[in-house]
């Protein structure tokens, strides 16, 4: 781009210097026969033909100039000139929302014959991260199943004998013999919701989360 700029400035200094060879006379004396002063008149195709020459060459100067400052924003604008972070609510630790310190332990629940399987109604806010044991005492092979539940929450772990489960869904839980599940969970849509024992009808036969 360089070279080319060169060169028409070149071809701008030459018109130029042709055109101011021919000097005008001294004075008092007549121009010699035959020889026109392109400075006092002139023929006006020539000096046309000069005048086009040079706004050609100063066109293409220019053109050139803007091609140069187009190629220095394309080198120089190559990334966004802004970066955009999206700011939450609340301000959550290295785990993000799944740290230790954001988890509640709740009341766990029980499976045994005969017996309440929560001892209350359980209270949640919608975005909160809980975390929850199931024990069974092994009097009877029983489950827990509520598919609305699962559906309105994220449960990121299900852990039985030190073993780790992350589901991709969930439906319900069922114990052969005595154990413990524990089950991780960030509640998700609020609503009114039960776990309960399949075949079950008694209120004492499910727990009732609340999500709000």
């Amino acid at each position: 781009m360089k070279s080319l700029s060169i060169t028409a400035f070149a071809l701008l200094l030459a018109s130029t210097a042709a055109i101011a060879q021919t000097e005008a006379p001294a004075e008092g004396e007549a121009p010699a026969e035959g020889i026109e002063n392109p400075m006092v008149g002139g023929d006006p195709a020539s000096e046309g033909m000069g005048q086009a020459e040079i706004d050609e060459a100063t066109e293409q100067a220019d053109a050139e100039d803007d091609d140069d400052d187009d190629d220095d924003d394309d080198a120089a604008g190559g990334a966004p000139s802004e970066t955009y972070e999206a700011s939450g609510k609340f301000e959550y630790g290295f785990a993000g929302l799944l740290d230790a310190d954001n988890r509640t332990d709740l009341a766990p629940l029980t499976l045994a014959s005969g017996q309440p399987v929560a001892g209350g109604e359980y209270t949640l806010r919608s975005g909160g991260y809980y975390r929850i044991d199931i024990n069974a005492d092994g009097s009877a092979e029983l489950a827990l199943s509520g598919g609305d539940f699962f559906r309105s929450v994220w449960v990121n772990e299900i852990v039985i004998n030190d073993i780790e489960v992350r589901p991709m869904g969930v439906h319900s839980l069922e114990f052969d013999d005595a154990g413990t599940v524990t089950m991780s969970f960030i509640a998700v849509t609020p609503g009114r919701y039960t776990l309960s024992i399949p075949g079950s009808s008694g209120e004492t036969q499910q727990a009732v989360f609340n999500i709000r």
